[in-house]
């Protein structure tokens, strides 16, 4: 995995990390180092394109310090691993792709303070990007606390980025600035992942990944420095015990179609713990919510959106919050047993139990929180013939609620029900440890219609964004396709709103609109949300720019579904080629913005051909397209 380059050698007396491509070099380096050789650590990071090197980071500041062990500001080389070929191969039930796996170029630095204590730093770097973790140990093996990570990301204002402001629940826009300016609560503090354009054309994505037991979930702060994005955990002291190792944190790191189809986030976490999976069944689910708040409380309601779950072939039927007070004709029991006998799956939703629990709060409430009644509840759930729940309203990620997340996951297993978690922390590669996650919200989604009026105006452009952001990390349940309106409109297209079905990915996709609005769709609209998958075989980024447009293509079996849409208010034509598919059907079927943003048109089984090889479609203002190909 050595690459010739003028600059750079991989040997093991070079402070160096290659990928195994050659056009990702990690250099680890010291500054203000003293007369004998100690001084703080950070590395670089570079990207050969087009034959020229580029600039991703030019710092990144590494180390960690402890109550009892300052293990940054005074450190000296001890030894660099030899590299080391990372290369595994593994599949998945979710996501952008089934079969999926990487190869990466492994070294390990060894630092030493002037105590003689020890920080080791892992360096993996892949062809799409680079993980890095901090390994100590506790003095003694007592317990020890870390007070702060060094990890810093140098972006100088000027530079591109799209990050979101930090809030609990991981719901907000990611705007374009080209500075580190913030206010309001938070201020300052910035949730994953955030996209960088360090240069014209290259990107790159943060995140973290591989979070276990014991850690705490983290986020990025520059209220020192405007310029440097600090990794801060939640908790401000993290408690460990004899070794501690950090999750990873990561850098998807090329053009966009390089950020959109890495599947670096669970590359790099712990494989399956789950060894049956065949109760684990991607697929769509009737969602009453959006269209009426509190209609779980109401059997009619819920029997409604059985119902259309039955009539359109949908795996699931979601009955939401406050369903333990439902009535008017029937309770939970009834419905379930309803729902089953028109074969239609049953999810449930409930209260995490840990952020919103005072007055108002929607119930079912306290039946998750200790492992006893937790364990008690997934049994009667299993017995009632309950496929998953989603989970809503947790608190900020620290230790405990990382914990908490685990507790909820591996209790799971053996009643076999899929987990949706809501108002929740983002995917950090659980979705492979435990395929039975199927998906989490953590988004500024279609939901917010219901709530508040923001989402109308900005939709198109956050869409557009999304692709390039937050769906880039896992399963993301924006609740997509809202052809009639809610309490607040949306002045997006019925193409765009059709495209987001296979725009956002997420295994379990929740179709959020009313019966009726399903119902009064043109036939072709109807057959195609029948049958679309929701877990794919490949993804591929055929074009588009955060905020202004996107298309996708997925593939499941021999079938392309391409996405495009026009993030922007003015009409575009979008294009795309064929090329990278190498389709096996013939055909391409088109269904487009119509002569209004409330109307389709649809173009059937024209011969690929006879088209053009790069093909064009006219989209409205903040319109769109899906084409399928069989």
């Amino acid at each position: 995995f050595c690459v010739a380059l003028s600059l750079y050698s991989c040997s093991v007396e070079t402070n160096n990390v290659l990928s195994p491509n050659g056009k990702i070099i990690v250099n680890v380096e010291s500054k203000n180092r003293d007369a004998d050789g100690y001084g703080s650590i950070y590395c670089t990071v570079e990207y050969v394109k087009d034959g020229m090197l580029k600039t991703v980071f030019s710092q990144i500041d590494l180390g960690l310090t402890t109550e009892r062990q300052d293990l940054a500001s005074k450190l000296k080389l001890v030894t660099a691993s030899s590299p080391k070929e990372i290369k595994e191969d593994y599949t998945m039930l979710t996501g952008k792709r089934s079969h999926c796996s990487n190869q990466g170029t492994e070294r390990i630095f060894r630092f030493k303070n002037e105590e003689e204590q020890i920080l080791d730093v892992v360096f993996r770097v892949y062809d799409d990007g680079v993980a890095f973790n901090y390994s100590i140990e506790s003095i003694e093996n007592e317990k020890e606390n870390i007070v702060e990570e060094l990890t810093s990301y140098l972006i100088p204002e000027g530079v591109k980025r799209w990050m979101h402001q930090y809030t609990v629940d991981y719901e907000n826009f990611y705007p374009l600035a080209t500075n580190g300016e913030s206010e309001g609560k938070n201020a300052y503090m910035w949730g994953y992942p955030a996209l960088v354009e360090p240069e014209d054309s290259l990107f790159v994505l943060i995140t973290e990944a591989d979070l276990k037991r014991g850690h705490s979930a983290s986020r990025l702060y520059n209220g020192k420095d405007k310029n440097l994005y600090q990794v801060r955990t939640t908790d401000e002291k993290v408690e460990f015990q004899g070794e501690w190792r950090s999750p990873w944190r990561l850098l998807i790191i090329g053009d966009l179609a390089d950020i959109v189809e890495s599947t670096l986030v669970t590359d790099v976490s712990t494989p399956s713990t789950v060894s049956n999976t065949d109760w684990i069944v991607p697929g769509k689910a009737a969602w009453i919510y959006w269209a009426h708040n509190h209609g779980s409380r109401d059997f009619r309601i819920v029997k409604e959106y059985i119902d259309l779950a039955a009539e359109m072939g949908w795996t699931y039927n979601l009955i939401d919050a406050e369903w333990d007070v439902m009535g008017n004709g029937g309770t939970i029991e009834t419905a379930i047993d309803y729902s089953l006998q028109r074969k239609v799956k049953a999810l449930l939703w409930y209260n995490s139990g840990t952020n919103w629990i005072g007055p108002g709060a929607p119930g079912p409430i306290g039946r998750l929180n200790t492992k006893e009644d937790r364990e008690a509840e997934y049994a009667k759930l299993a017995e009632m013939g309950v496929s998953g729940i989603k989970i809503d309203f947790f608190a900020e990620d620290g230790v405990d609620m990382i914990n908490y997340y685990i507790d909820l996951l591996e209790d799971a297993v053996e009643p076999q029900l899929m987990i949706n978690f809501h108002g929740a922390t983002i995917p950090r590669g659980w979705q492979r440890t435990y395929p039975h996650m199927v998906t989490v919200e953590a988004v500024y989604g279609a939901e917010w219609y219901n709530n508040r009026p923001f989402l109308t105006d900005r939709a198109a452009a956050h869409n557009a964004t999304l692709p390039f952001t937050r769906n880039v990390i896992g399963s993301m349940d924006y609740t997509p396709g809202t052809f009639s309106d809610s309490q607040h409109p949306h002045i997006t297209s019925h193409g765009h709103e059709l495209a987001l079905y296979v725009l956002f990915e997420s295994a379990l996709q929740h179709m959020p609109d009313r019966p009726s609005s399903y119902r009064s769709l043109p036939e072709p609209v109807k057959d195609l949300l029948r049958t679309l998958p929701t877990a794919w075989d490949d993804t591929q980024l055929l074009g588009g720019y955060p905020g202004k447009e996107a298309i996708i293509a997925r593939r499941k079996g021999s079938q392309w579904f391409i996405s495009g849409i026009n993030g922007t208010d003015e009409p575009q034509v979008l294009s795309f080629t064929l090329n990278s598919l190498n389709p096996a059907g013939q055909r391409m079927t088109l269904f487009k913005d119509g002569e209004d943003h409330r109307s389709f048109s649809v173009e059937k089984e024209m011969p690929l051909s006879q088209m053009k090889e790069v093909i064009e479609v006219d989209c409205l203002p903040r319109g769109g397209f899906v084409a399928v190909i069989e």
